[in-house]
């Protein structure tokens, strides 16, 4: 974390230059914000640490001190100081913890769940959440769950949701369910006759009951 070094460095001079400093209304500032984020800081590692005795640090000594996981603590803590806000904060504690304990996926991959932690946003993994906890849930189901009543279509709710479902899909987190066959190929289904009454006058809703939503193997890994 870049700041840290500056920060203990500031503090050894304080004592000499308290004077000066203090009437430096800006570095107080800048003191006392960052006194705040070192306090978490060291909050955070001390959970990290408590963990690490739970899973006994003798078995996982070597992955500690290895230097692909090594690179993995540190993309997390820069990550972590960017962060701003408690859950997200939380999740990165989380994966520089469990990456250290479990092998469920690679470090390359872990690294890449950590750049999702930066890109989205606390509304999606509320999504990620919901469709974790109930697979097979169509858009009418996560948004009645999440947030109750639907708003119009035509609405920033329903853009912003429709938005949402869009980058979790495009990223390969979440997807449409599908029947796979024994080797694991998704099954195309087949077309069923449908009746040719008149066309619908209005496109389809962004909170559609017809379509399921699975987490892919990789949204399951990041949960």
């Amino acid at each position: 974390i870049p700041w840290v070094g500056g920060f203990i460095s500031i503090l050894a001079t304080y004592k000499t230059e308290e004077a000066s400093l203090k009437q430096n209304t800006l570095q107080n500032q800048w003191l006392n914000e960052h006194q705040i984020k070192i306090f978490h800081l060291q909050e955070t590692l001390d959970e990290i640490q408590k963990r690490f005795e739970t899973l006994g640090v003798a078995t996982i000594e070597d992955r500690l001190q290895s230097e692909e996981y090594l690179m993995l603590v540190r993309q997390g803590f820069r990550a972590w100081d960017e962060a701003i806000t408690v859950e997200k904060r939380q999740f990165i504690t989380n994966i520089i913890t469990n990456s250290a304990a479990t092998r469920v996926c690679s470090d390359d991959v872990v690294r890449l769940f950590i750049d999702w932690i930066e890109l989205y946003h606390e509304a999606h993994f509320a999504i990620i959440r919901e469709i974790f906890q109930n697979p097979g849930s169509t858009r009418y189901d996560i948004w009645s769950n999440l947030y109750g009543e639907l708003p119009r279509e035509d609405s920033t709710k329903a853009d912003l949701f429709k938005l949402l479902i869009r980058d979790l899909s495009t990223g390969s987190i979440i997807r449409q369910e599908r029947d796979v066959n024994q080797l694991g190929q998704f099954v195309k289904t087949r077309p069923t006759r449908q009746y040719k009454g008149p066309s619908s006058a209005v496109f389809k809703s962004a909170f559609e009951h017809s379509e399921a939503y699975v987490l892919t193997e990789l949204g399951k890994q990041f949960v």
